[in-house]
C-alpha cells in the first residue's frame, strides 16, 4: 500500500486550478503518457524547467541592449490604433526617463489594451528589446503590471517544455498550486552523503526548480537538480537491486555437465574462440553450475561472436538435461540464426527446432507437442511466441538477443516457462558503463572486447553525394568481380516523401543503372517476399541489396563486402555503426561508403568524422552519449525501460555509480527496508512508480 502522506502527489492534475480535463489530457501526452491516464502531481512537479528567464536588468529605455529581456517602469503616453481593416499592427507610445519606447502587438484587441496600458498611468513592462528604424521597441511583452503592484512581477522565471494548447503562464500557475501541495517527505539520501553534497531536502530542491530565488541562481539550480536526480537514480537502482535478488533467491538449479556437447561443437567450428568468448563461456558455465540463477548480459560489438557464446552456453544446459530456447527480434533473424546453429548442432546432436508466426498451423502444433514432450532441445524464434500457451517439458536457459529491450518485466515473466530458468542477455549495441548500470543493473555483465581472428577492420569513407555516379560506376566493377553489397536508403525528414517511397525509387534507378542483380526489401513485405530477397542476395543471383532503415538489416552474409549508406548525416553513431557492422564478416577486406548531403551539421560532422577514424563500438557508443543522449543510443525505450524524467545519465554517470553502490549497501544492511532509512526509501521507490519492486520485497 502506498503510504498515505503522497496522496496528494498521487491526486489528478485536474484537481489544480486552470487544468480541465483537455488540459489534463494535453499534459498526459507532453509527459509521455497514455491519453487514458491522467497525469498526477507528481509528474507535474517531475516536468522541470528547461531553462530560466533573469528579469532583473532594468537599464532604462536609451540603455537597454538589443535583443535582451529587461524590465522598464515607463509612462504611458498614447495609443496608435491602426485603420479598420489594415494589417499594420498596434501601436502604444511610451517613454522613462532616459527616452522613448514603443509597444507593438499584432492582432491586438483594443479595449483590452486600453484597459491594460491605461493613457497618463506608469507601468512596470518586462520582455524583450529589439530595435526598428533605430528606435527601440518590446513587441508583445510579457508581463504588465502598475508601478504599484511591483512585487507581483516574477524577476526569476522558469520556461518550461510546451505543447500546441499549453501556455507558460498556465503551467505556472498549476506548478504553484502543486507545489503548495508538496508534504514533508522523510529524508532517504544517506546522511554523510547528503552533507557532503550539500544537497537542499527533497522539498527544498523542487521548490529551488521550480521557484529560483534570484540570490546564487547558479549555484542553487545545479545542487537541486544533482539532488533530485540522485534520487530518481536510486528509486531505479534500488529496484534493480530488488529485482536482482528476488532472481537470486527464486531456486535455482545447479546444472551438472562435462563439457563434452562442448567438445564436438569446437571441433565443428571453422575458427578459434577469441580470449573473451572463452571468459564469458566460463562465466556462463559458473552460473550455471551453482544453484541461483543466472543472470548474464553479453555485450559485444557488432561481429564479436555472441552467437557461439550463446551456443555453447545452451550446450551445457542441453548436457544437463534441460532444454533452451533462443529469441530473436525479427523472423528473418530467427531463421538465419537457425539456418546457421542448425549444423553445429547436428555435429553435437543437439535437436533443434524454429518456431516463427510465419509457420504452417500444422507445423507450429507439431512443434509445440515436441517441445512439450521433451523431444527438441533447442528452439528459435521470436519474443512473441514465448509469451502465449508455448509450453516446455524441462525449459532450463532461456538466451535473449536484445534487440528489441526486453525489460525487467518480461525478465520476470519468462520464468514462468520453466523451474528456476536461467537467463543470458545477448546485446549488439555496444553500451557505455554508465547505461550498463543504468538499464542492466540487476545483471552481471560478461563483455567481448574483441573480434575473432581473420576479421579485417572495415575501411570507411566520405562521399559527398553529388559523386553518387562514381559510387555506382565502382559498385558495378565490384559487381562484376562477384562481390556483394547493401546500400541502405535514408531517414527521411518529414517534408519529404516516405522512406518506402525513397527506397523504391532508388531500387529502380539502380536496377536502370546495374541490371537485374538488385533486390530490394523493406518493412512492408510478407515475410516470405523477406525471406527470398535475402536468399537471392545470400546464396543466388543478387548481387545488391536496396533496404529501408525500418527492417533488421542484421543477416550474416560473409560474401557481402561495400555497405553503402545513403544521406548518412542524418543517422545516429549507433545506427551507422550497427549498419556498417553488416559488412566486415567473413576473410575479405571491406568498405563502407557514408554519403552525405553538404553542408552538414556540427554535430553530423562529428559523426561522419568518428565513423572515420574508428572501428571500436564502445569508444562509438561513449562519443554517441556524449553527442546524443541515452536516448539515441538505446533506441526506442519499451516497456521495463526506466524513461528518466529528471536524471541525465551523461551529465550525472558519477551519481548513478553511487546510487547502485548505495543500494547494494542497503540490501546488505537492511534487506526489508525495516529501519527508519529503510522505510524513507520505499516511500521514494513508490513516489518513483517503482511499485513492483516494493511487491517483490514483499514476496522475497
Amino acid at each position: 500500500m502506498r503510504p498515505n502522506l503522497l496522496d496528494p502527489l498521487f491526486t489528478p492534475v485536474s484537481s489544480l486550478p486552470g487544468i480541465g480535463p483537455r488540459t489534463a489530457r494535453t499534459l498526459a501526452s507532453l509527459f509521455g503518457k497514455e491519453p487514458e491516464r491522467e497525469p498526477n502531481v507528481a509528474d507535474l512537479l517531475f516536468h522541470l524547467p528547461s531553462g530560466i528567464i533573469d528579469r532583473r536588468l532594468r537599464p532604462g529605455v536609451a540603455h537597454a541592449p538589443e535583443g535582451a529581456i529587461v524590465t522598464l517602469d515607463v509612462h504611458i503616453d498614447r495609443h496608435q490604433a491602426p485603420p479598420r481593416g489594415s494589417r499594420a499592427p498596434y501601436r502604444i507610445l511610451a517613454h522613462d526617463d532616459t527616452g522613448e519606447i514603443t509597444f507593438v502587438f499584432f492582432h491586438a484587441r483594443a479595449p483590452f489594451l486600453e484597459k491594460t496600458f491605461p493613457v497618463g498611468e506608469d507601468l512596470i513592462v518586462s520582455g524583450r528589446i529589439e530595435h526598428f528604424n533605430d528606435r527601440p521597441q518590446m513587441v508583445h511583452p510579457d508581463h504588465v503590471v502598475p508601478a504599484d503592484e511591483a512585487d507581483s512581477l516574477p524577476l526569476i522565471e522558469p520556461v518550461y517544455p510546451l505543447t500546441q494548447g499549453l501556455s507558460s503562464k498556465m503551467l505556472q500557475k498549476a506548478m504553484a498550486a502543486a507545489l503548495s501541495l508538496l508534504p514533508q517527505l522523510p529524508e532517504w539520501v544517506e546522511p554523510a552523503y547528503l552533507a557532503q553534497a550539500n544537497w537542499p531536502g527533497f522539498a527544498e530542491a523542487l521548490r529551488a526548480m521550480h521557484q529560483p530565488s534570484p540570490e546564487e541562481l547558479e549555484v542553487e539550480d545545479k545542487q537541486a537538480l544533482a539532488r533530485l536526480s540522485y534520487d530518481e537514480f536510486l528509486a531505479n537502482q534500488l529496484a534493480l537491486a530488488l529485482v536482482r535478488r528476488s532472481m537470486r533467491q527464486t531456486r535455482g538449479i545447479a546444472r551438472v555437465f562435462s563439457g563434452r556437447l562442448k567438445e564436438k561443437i569446437l571441433a565443428a567450428l571453422p575458427y578459434r574462440l577469441t580470449d573473451g568468448q572463452n571468459q564469458a563461456i566460463a562465466d556462463v558455465e559458473a552460473d550455471l553450475a551453482a544453484p541461483t540463477r543466472m543472470l548474464r548480459l553479453i555485450q559485444g560489438d557488432v561481429g564479436a561472436g555472441k552467437t557461439a557464446v550463446a551456443l555453447l552456453s545452451i550446450a551445457a544446459a542441453v548436457e544437463s538435461g534441460a532444454q533452451a530456447v533462443m529469441m530473436a527480434p525479427t523472423e528473418i533473424l530467427a531463421r538465419q540464426h537457425y539456418q546457421s546453429l542448425a549444423p553445429l548442432c547436428a555435429a553435437a546432436g543437439i535437436r533443434i527446432a524454429v518456431l516463427t508466426g510465419r509457420d504452417g498451423t500444422r507445423h507450429r502444433r507439431e512443434t509445440r507437442e515436441a517441445l512439450e514432450a521433451g523431444e527438441i532441445d533447442l528452439v528459435v524464434g521470436t519474443h512473441a511466441l514465448f509469451q502465449g500457451d508455448v509450453a516446455f517439458h524441462n525449459l532450463g536457459l532461456a538466451v535473449v538477443d536484445e534487440q528489441h529491450r526486453f525489460g525487467v518485466h518480461q525478465r520476470l515473466q519468462l520464468s514462468s516457462k520453466g523451474a528456476g530458468v536461467d537467463m543470458l542477455v545477448m546485446t549488439a549495441t555496444p553500451i557505455p558503463r554508465t547505461l550498463v548500470l543504468t538499464y542492466f543493473g540487476d545483471m552481471d555483465v560478461s563483455r567481448l572486447a574483441e573480434k575473432p581472428a581473420g576479421r579485417q577492420p572495415i575501411k570507411t569513407v566520405t562521399v559527398p553525394q553529388e559523386r553518387m555516379d562514381e559510387v555506382v560506376e565502382r559498385l558495378r566493377s565490384a559487381l562484376d568481380a562477384g562481390a556483394k553489397a547493401y546500400w541502405v536508403c535514408p531517414l527521411v525528414e518529414e517534408s519529404e516523401k516516405s522512406d518506402l517511397a525513397a527506397a523504391e525509387e532508388r531500387f529502380e534507378t539502380l536496377t536502370q543503372m546495374l541490371g537485374p542483380r538488385v533486390a530490394l526489401v523493406h518493412g512492408r513485405m510478407s515475410g516470405e517476399e523477406k525471406a527470398n530477397a535475402m536468399s537471392a542476395f545470400k546464396d543466388g543471383p543478387v548481387g545488391l541489396l536496396v533496404a529501408t532503415t525500418v527492417i533488421e538489416v542484421g543477416v550474416d552474409v560473409p560474401a557481402a563486402t561495400i555497405m553503402v549508406i545513403e544521406h548518412a548525416e542524418r543517422f545516429g553513431l549507433s545506427q551507422l555503426h550497427q549498419l556498417r557492422g553488416r559488412v566486415g564478416r567473413g576473410s575479405e577486406a571491406s568498405t563502407c561508403l557514408l554519403l552525405y548531403k553538404a553542408p552538414v551539421g556540427e554535430t553530423a560532422r562529428a559523426r561522419l568524422s568518428i565513423m572515420r577514424e574508428t572501428n571500436d563500438g564502445f569508444l562509438i557508443a561513449e562519443e554517441d552519449l556524449r553527442l546524443r543522449g541515452e536516448g539515441e543510443i538505446l533506441g526506442t525505450r519499451q516497456s521495463g525501460m526506466p524513461g528518466f524524467r529528471i536524471g541525465d545519465a551523461s551529465t550525472h554517470a558519477d551519481l548513478i555509480e553511487t546510487a547502485r553502490d548505495d543500494a547494494r549497501l542497503v540490501l546488505e544492511t537492511d534487506p526489508d527496508l525495516v529501519s527508519p532509512r529503510g522505510q524513507a526509501l520505499r516511500v521514494l521507490l513508490y513516489l518513483f512508480a517503482r511499485d513492483e519492486a516494493i511487491r517483490l520485497l514483499r514476496a522475497g
